[in-house]
């Protein structure tokens, strides 16, 4: 997968987007992903670096544990034959649910 079709798997669901930080004006919608890397290994073949792998966490904010968004983004992974575990946990001082799962990208860094 690269960067781009992560992007495009991201905006699937329709819902606001962002890479990094969220942005004021979207703390409020019902469901948001945010998403952003956090793991850079470098992919060698003889000596050389060629790649990187580059391993995202994406997070999903909702009012419900299994919003309709989160399972579409799911079986959307599905499809890809992507199966990443999605763990889920309340934040309380929000009131919201906190979905989260990691995805690798291939990158020229």
């Amino acid at each position: 997968m690269t960067k781009q079709e992560l992007i495009e798997l991201l905006t699937f669901p329709n819902v606001p987007l962002s890479e990094g930080t969220p942005e004021d004006k979207t703390m409020e919608a019902s469901v948001r992903i945010h998403f952003w890397e956090y793991i850079w290994e470098p992919l060698v073949a003889s000596g050389t670096e060629y790649n990187t792998k580059v391993t995202y966490q994406v997070s999903i904010i909702a009012d419900l544990p299994r919003c309709k968004e989160l399972l579409e983004l799911k079986h959307r992974m599905d499809e890809m034959d992507l199966h990443p575990v999605i763990q889920i946990e309340y934040d309380v001082e929000e009131r919201r649910w906190h979905s989260f799962f990691s995805v690798e990208v291939l990158e020229n860094v």
